[in-house]
């Protein structure tokens, strides 16, 4: 069966694929059908603008749409960046990336997890969804050349580096939209 990933980043699509293909699940992007659309996130979390997101790609498919939001919070920010983790700072990751650790400066508590919400549409209008979390904490300066976002500089104690230093199997060992994916996935079967 088809499934619509709504988005774009080839990072997610690999995730998603890897996770719902042994179902029998077929992951396209909205290019391969010739959609072209960017949904406003106006959600108030993460759960909200993954809806907004699967909703809206869920018009112009007829096969199961399956849309995520995620981010980073950190503790000392008061959950922020949050829902605008990708929007936290104008320009690159590495600009967003310095602003987070120039707003960490001075802080103890440096605790933080990435969070994913998944929503998944299917054509009848039965919505899915699921939740998947990482926890970390924010290093003092970025290490690794690995993932993209926020991963240079999010700690993970269980492996003594960060995210972007670990490899492919060891992120999708724990990742939040792995979480999230698998979560789904049980739903599902």
């Amino acid at each position: 069966m088809k499934l619509l990933a709504a988005t774009g980043n080839k990072h997610k699509i690999k995730e998603i694929s890897r996770i719902l293909s042994p179902m029998g699940y077929e992951v396209i992007t909205p290019a391969e059908m010739g959609i072209d659309i960017d949904p406003e996130e106006t959600g108030l979390s993460f759960l909200e603008n993954a809806t907004i997101k699967a909703k809206a790609f869920a018009t112009l498919a007829d096969i199961p749409v399956l849309a995520d939001d995620s981010g980073l919070e950190v503790d000392a920010l008061g959950g922020e960046p949050g829902i605008y983790s990708s929007r936290y700072a104008e320009g690159t990751d590495a600009d967003r990336v310095a602003k987070l650790l120039k707003n960490m400066e001075g802080q103890k508590d440096r605790s933080a997890r990435f969070v994913c919400e998944v929503v998944m549409i299917f054509p009848d209008g039965k919505t899915v969804s699921a939740k998947g979390e990482c926890k970390g904490t924010i290093a003092a300066a970025p290490a690794g050349d690995g993932g993209f976002g926020y991963d240079p500089v999010f700690y993970m104690e269980s492996f003594g580096k960060t995210m972007a230093e670990l490899t492919e199997d060891e992120k999708n060992s724990v990742s939040h939209r792995g979480n999230a994916l698998e979560n789904l996935r049980k739903k599902l079967t």
